[in-house]
């Protein structure tokens, strides 16, 4: 989870819904199965990253996105950043063969969107 130390990347993605999910178990599966979360929130500020991530009960935090992309057991990149760094942050995701789950914009131009090759 990059960027989640905004207002809305903390309060509305990790809080009321990676948050929430983690204290109700996880999802339910149709076999029985349950699905937790269990993110790795990155931000630039390692003492605030972690310090939020201990607050939400979450083990693993990250100050440098690259190498966290590195953990091939990660399978999914979720970016709550600036929506002008949103293309290249997706890219360095797509690189290393992440799954991405976006909310906003890939790309705050249309000439950076393209750039973006989702094909891999």
């Amino acid at each position: 989870m990059n960027g989640f130390t905004g207002p809305v990347g903390l309060n509305q993605h990790l809080v009321r819904s990676i948050v929430a999910v983690r204290q109700r178990g996880g999802v339910a599966l149709p076999n029985g199965d349950r699905v937790v979360p269990d993110p790795i929130p990155v931000g630039c500020v390692a003492d605030k990253v972690s310090a939020l991530a201990r607050q939400y009960g979450i083990e693993r935090s990250a100050a440098n996105l690259a190498a966290a992309l590195k953990n091939p057991n990660d399978t999914m990149f979720f970016d709550a950043a600036m929506i002008q760094m949103h293309a290249d942050l997706v890219s360095q995701a797509i690189e290393v063969g992440k799954h991405i789950y976006r909310q906003k914009p890939i790309a705050d131009t249309l000439d950076k969107a393209v750039v973006v090759d989702f094909r891999n």
